[in-house]
């Protein structure tokens, strides 16, 4: 800690684990004060100036279906014992668990499991739920190219009461680096993009000019001959359709 973030404070769960598996740190200007933890949680009391007070809950489950039923155990006793269903709380980690087939990269997954529905269960009597994230789906992987399996194992969960007190929030989880999970970032007060954004659109007629093929190639090669992400595709169909509105095609049609 003295070397990565110093003069930052942090908290852990050694008490209850030897290997300390949680680590939660925070800058001075923030308040955090633990509530209580185990091997696999530790929940804390947040504030930040400005702000109301919330309890976050750092997560890592076991590996074991067993010690998992232990933590959903748990989360319904925080749940209860902290009169949570009446106050922003908010959940993010490994939780060892997809909660649906399609969380799965392999086909052959495709039936709900007892231990999904368990993790559902658990998580429908809390009223908690993903918060709106942007990057991959899948948050972790084997890293094997022989056999790759991915799955989705990290969530940020909330209640309805954390939208209350960041109706901006968002998370976001980015590419993996060292480590074969996804990390996940939470921006409280993101900006969500305003509506209004005009769609691309074509009118079928066009295609019927004896011109629109090669219209249409002169226009994509003038744009550049690869698009490799959708900000490039993006902009080639807007050149297109420039191209296509204001040249040959429409000129020929208004006469």
């Amino acid at each position: 800690m003295g070397k990565l973030c110093r003069g930052w404070n942090f908290t852990s769960n050694h008490l209850s684990d030897e290997d300390g598996r949680i680590i939660v740190i925070w800058k001075d200007n923030i308040s955090v004060r633990t509530l209580q933890e185990s091997r696999q949680t530790l929940t804390c009391e947040v504030k930040i100036p400005g702000s109301a007070v919330f309890t976050y809950t750092a997560i890592y489950a076991s590996n074991e279906s067993s010690e998992r039923t232990d933590l959903w155990v748990e989360l319904l006793n925080t749940y209860q014992n902290l009169s949570l269903h009446s106050s922003p709380w908010m959940l993010g980690g490994d939780f060892n668990q997809i909660l649906h087939p399609a969380e799965h990269s392999v086909s052959a997954v495709n039936s709900l499991t007892p231990d999904m529905i368990q993790f559902r269960d658990c998580l429908t009597q809390m009223g908690l739920f993903d918060l709106r994230y942007q990057g991959s789906f899948f948050s972790w992987t084997n890293r094997c190219p022989v056999n790759p399996i991915a799955k989705k194992l990290d969530r940020l969960l909330i209640n309805n009461h954390i939208l209350n007190l960041f109706p901006n929030c968002s998370a976001f989880f980015l590419p993996s680096q060292t480590s074969d999970h996804s990390p996940c970032l939470l921006n409280l007060a993101y900006k969500i993009p305003s509506c209004g954004t005009r769609p691309f659109k074509f009118y079928n007629y066009l295609s019927k000019h004896p011109d629109f093929h090669q219209v249409v190639l002169d226009a994509w090669t003038q744009a550049g001959s690869t698009a490799w992400n959708l900000t490039a595709l993006a902009w080639k169909q807007k050149q297109i359709k420039s191209t296509g509105y204001a040249g040959p095609l429409n000129a020929d049609i208004r006469t």
